[in-house]
């Protein structure tokens, strides 16, 4: 697959983009409702795309070797589905034909995100949502500790 097929492979949700919080004792890791201030949550996408890793030091590449680490991948996602053999939802643009079903069928952050600009890193605890593990077993990719962002 080239690089420009599997950047296609992006659905444009957003999801990827959330902070993760890491505890420091335990290793638990949670997903919060907070953007990276890159994201542009009406779109979905990065606003900085090309600059990502120069201007955020934590944001992930994701490319098919580190899929399988990334234990924060969405089951929806379609790296992740390519990965595992799995097909495309009907929603997925390259099936739909359109960057907007992914936002109609509810799957981006569009609705209920919120940019982490102007949240201190003590107050992010606040907007945790839930576990960002989706499958243990794909544990591997390291975080920030304690109270620390996870990209």
């Amino acid at each position: 697959m080239s690089s420009a097929e599997w950047e296609s492979l992006c659905d444009g949700c957003g999801r990827c983009c959330m902070v993760k919080l890491e505890e420091e004792d335990t290793g638990a890791c949670y997903l919060t409702r907070l953007a990276c201030s890159l994201l542009d949550i009406g779109s979905c996408r990065c606003s900085d795309y090309p600059n990502r890793k120069a201007r955020m030091s934590d944001c992930v590449t994701i490319d098919p070797a580190s899929v399988r680490k990334l234990e924060w991948l969405p089951e929806t996602c379609a790296y992740r589905l390519v990965e595992e053999g799995r097909d495309l939802y009907w929603w997925h643009p390259l099936i739909s034909g359109s960057p907007e079903t992914v936002h109609a069928a509810g799957v981006s952050v569009r609705e209920w995100a919120r940019s982490e600009k102007g949240v201190k890193l003590s107050a992010m605890q606040r907007y945790i949502i839930g576990p960002a593990d989706h499958g243990a077993a794909r544990r591997q990719q390291p975080a920030r500790k304690a109270a620390r962002r996870r990209a």
